[in-house]
């Protein structure tokens, strides 16, 4: 099948149920108002990924079929976004270990150096969120429009930033 009948398919759909589309994903997302756009994005991608179009009787129920299984996947991650960790608050706990302690100085520079290790095996798009987000205290919205990405993407790049933090300082405990 060719490119231009796929997305003749798909512009078609969203000019016919676009609207409704998204006011469907709406009123199933709790605080994501912000998520909508990038969901109803997802689903037109994912309905450009279909050969045989014209196999499909009911595009109007293909579209919600697709709908519900974008918005299972989007809670499911959600589900699984790490609790917050604040490495600044980390950081600060860290220095200010006891001087007179040369037990604790010295547990105390390996959890700094595993924490840098942990940031430099980061994507720098990943490191670049969470700096951003968790020492300058950026938004997400605000974080995708300075690095040029959505904010359902910096969300990920933060949940997996913080995660594979986190992993990495329960291996030096």
């Amino acid at each position: 099948m060719r490119l231009s009948d796929k997305q003749a398919f798909v512009a078609d759909i969203e000019k016919q149920h676009g609207q409704r589309l998204r006011r469907f994903l709406a009123s199933r997302l709790r605080h994501g108002a912000a998520d909508v756009q990038d969901l109803a994005q997802e689903v037109f991608l994912r309905l450009l990924r279909i050969d045989h179009h014209e196999t499909i009787r009911s595009s109007e129920a293909y579209l919600y079929t697709v709908a519900f299984h974008v918005l299972h996947q989007h809670f499911l991650r959600r589900s699984a976004i790490p609790e917050a960790v604040d490495i600044t608050a980390l950081i600060n706990e860290m220095e200010s270990a006891p001087q007179s302690d040369p037990a604790k100085q010295v547990e105390t520079q390996q959890q700094l150096e595993e924490l840098q290790g942990a940031l430099e095996q980061l994507s720098p798009k990943a490191q670049a969120v969470l700096i951003l987000h968790r020492r300058d205290g950026y938004s997400l919205e605000e974080i995708g429009a300075r690095i040029g990405i959505s904010r359902a993407m910096a969300a990920k790049y933060l949940s997996k930033a913080l995660l594979h933090c986190r992993q990495r300082l329960r291996e030096t405990k």
